[in-house]
């Protein structure tokens, strides 16, 4: 089968406060506002190659408006509308900002994807471009600003069909899941387009909200990085929701924080490279530290939150067991370990 996808190129994102999201990105995290278009804000990290990264646009709620990869080829854009055609879903061609021709759909548990081969690269002016060759601006001024967009991780109701659809229609590598110990239940499963551990995430969503988003994440360079990103944002009075820790899945550094719009933000670093072309995706359960390497905290209720807003009670409260809860949430005192 032809490599379909290469990589996430941006995510587009909706804010009830463009102006303030914009803001927070531009001073907090260290992003570059580099377009304005509609009402859409188009924003880079220093290290990102093309024209942009994350776009904000206004919206009523924090949602995520689509979830941008570039194909392999020109061809493999091509062979991609017709494999998620052949599969009964039908997106449609448009002219897209700075990246032309792309094809723009929504997947079977709601996910608004646009795919693209074209793009514009980024052109630093004389001030802003680096002494370094391959990078493509200068380090941000900003204290522990990420080099560039990472992953997005997204929310459904069946974890195990979203892997199914994503792996059979488009080649996603199917790379790790989580199952509770206590039930047969997949919670979480992560998914790549190339040799990190993942791109796309997904978790277990109790609500009945088709196409929401839990968070999305950038890239630093080192850990040191990410704990003086830690550092500056208490600092500056934004609250760490979880982390500096490291997750089981992926063996990555992580921190979480939120924006304005109450969208959670990651920041990550280090973890595995996974180059073996038929790797068979090892199932993890919690209490193994999947979430936690070190099996030594739970992680906090909050995290199950992602956006929008599900109707009626939140995804936390929404037809989930207690004992499903604690499970989930406080896996090691049942094993000895908390």
């Amino acid at each position: 089968m032809i490599k379909l996808l290469s990589h996430l190129s941006y995510v587009a994102i909706t804010s009830p406060d463009v102006e303030a999201s914009v803001e927070f990105y531009k001073t907090q995290v260290g992003l570059t506002e580099v377009a304005r278009e509609d009402d859409r804000v188009y924003l880079r990290c220093w290290g990102d190659y093309y024209a942009f990264s994350v776009v904000v646009v206004p919206g009523e709620e924090p949602a995520l408006e689509t979830m941008a990869w570039r194909t392999s080829s020109a061809e493999a854009l091509e062979e991609a509308a017709k494999r998620i055609e052949a599969a009964g879903i039908q997106g449609e061609w448009i002219d897209g900002f700075k990246i032309g021709r792309a094809y723009r759909f929504t997947g079977p548990f709601g996910h608004d994807m646009t795919l693209h081969w074209d793009v514009e690269r980024h052109q630093s002016t004389t001030e802003a471009a680096s002494i370094y060759p391959d990078r493509p601006e200068k380090r941000s001024k900003v204290a522990g600003a990420p080099r560039q967009l990472d992953h997005v991780t997204v929310a459904t109701a069946d974890v195990d069909a979203f892997v199914k659809w994503y792996v059979d229609v488009l080649g996603f590598r199917f790379m790790a899941r989580t199952v509770l110990d206590e039930a047969p239940i997949s919670v979480f499963s992560v998914l790549t387009t190339n040799e990190k551990s993942h791109d796309l995430g997904v978790v277990l969503d109790g609500s009945t909200r088709a196409g929401r988003v839990n968070h999305y994440a950038f890239w630093v360079d080192t850990r040191e990085e990410l704990l003086i990103a830690a550092d500056t944002l208490m600092e500056n009075g934004i609250p760490i929701e979880y982390g500096p820790n490291i997750h089981g899945i992926g063996e990555q550094t992580f921190l979480y924080y939120r924006e304005p719009s109450t969208l959670r933000i990651e920041l990550n670093t280090g973890g595995y490279r996974n180059y073996v072309p038929d790797w068979e995706a090892n199932t993890w359960k919690p209490s193994l530290g999947s979430n936690n390497f070190y099996r030594n905290g739970a992680m906090p209720m909050s995290m199950t939150e992602s956006f929008p807003p599900a109707d009626g009670p939140s995804a936390t409260e929404e037809g989930v067991p207690d004992e499903i809860k604690e499970a989930l949430f406080n896996p090691y005192a049942k094993h000895g370990q908390g």
